[in-house]
């Protein structure tokens, strides 16, 4: 069953048509990857689906309702929970601060706390850094308290932008794998990365963004065998 699809989704920033015409299907459950270089429209993408943007046609509906037009906190409130590129922390409140902001919407104070355990389970190293200021971890420690972060609202739906962005090999492994387990616990995702090799691995299905138009899509597995995304992602 899709949770969310995205239909004939065109974006414009002034004179450059960002996204033209892209058509995406998020199945529950799965985890749905793009792919594509610097610019392809990616990061635009995501944007779009957590209402971000205003100067958009076609449309993107979520267990079967259009999202356009809703407010981004009525997004949140519905399910759909996004960490940006680049993280997006608040480096000057402390790190547990900066992880209840994830559940600004919610008022179900136990809710919460099991939430905030659940994540602190996945993130043991954030758990050891709860009264240091957000500022201080490193950039691996950040992308796991925007993670963290976001699960505080309870995503049925996991925006991903960018993950590996930045970080070591070893770091990006513990991510990766962390994606794995918050699937399997039942979030879907949908994961923009540009670490196609990884991304191909963790994903059920994959499509190709190529200056805003999708130009391939299949199960990652077979992207992943494919003559064409093995020269330009994987290094064949």
């Amino acid at each position: 069953m899709a949770l969310l699809e995205i239909r004939n989704l065109n974006v414009h920033y002034g004179a450059i048509h960002a996204l033209q015409g892209i058509n995406v299907t998020v199945e529950q459950g799965k985890i749905v990857t793009l792919l594509g270089a610097n610019g392809a429209g990616k990061s635009t993408t995501l944007r779009a689906i957590s209402g971000l943007l205003r100067q958009v046609k076609g449309d993107i509906l979520y267990q079967g309702r259009s999202l356009f037009g809703r407010p981004p906190h009525d997004i949140v409130r519905d399910g759909i929970a996004q960490v940006p590129e680049g993280r997006g922390i608040f480096p000057d409140l402390s790190v547990l601060e900066n992880l209840n902001l994830g559940a600004y919407i919610r008022s179900d104070k136990k809710g919460i706390e099991e939430d905030r355990e659940r994540a602190l389970t996945l993130f043991p190293r954030i758990r050891e850094r709860l009264q240091q200021k957000a500022g201080t971890l490193s950039g691996g420690e950040q992308q796991m308290l925007a993670t963290a972060r976001a699960l505080l609202a309870r995503p049925k739906l996991l925006l991903l932008d960018e993950p590996s962005l930045g970080l070591a090999p070893q770091i990006v492994l513990t991510i990766f794998r962390i994606i794995r387990e918050i699937n399997e616990t039942g979030t879907t995702i949908l994961l923009v990365e540009q670490n196609a090799h990884m991304a191909l691995q963790a994903a059920h299905y994959a499509y190709v963004l190529e200056c805003g138009r999708i130009t391939m899509h299949d199960d990652a597995k077979a992207l992943a065998e494919s003559d064409a995304v093995k020269k330009a992602y994987l290094g064949g």
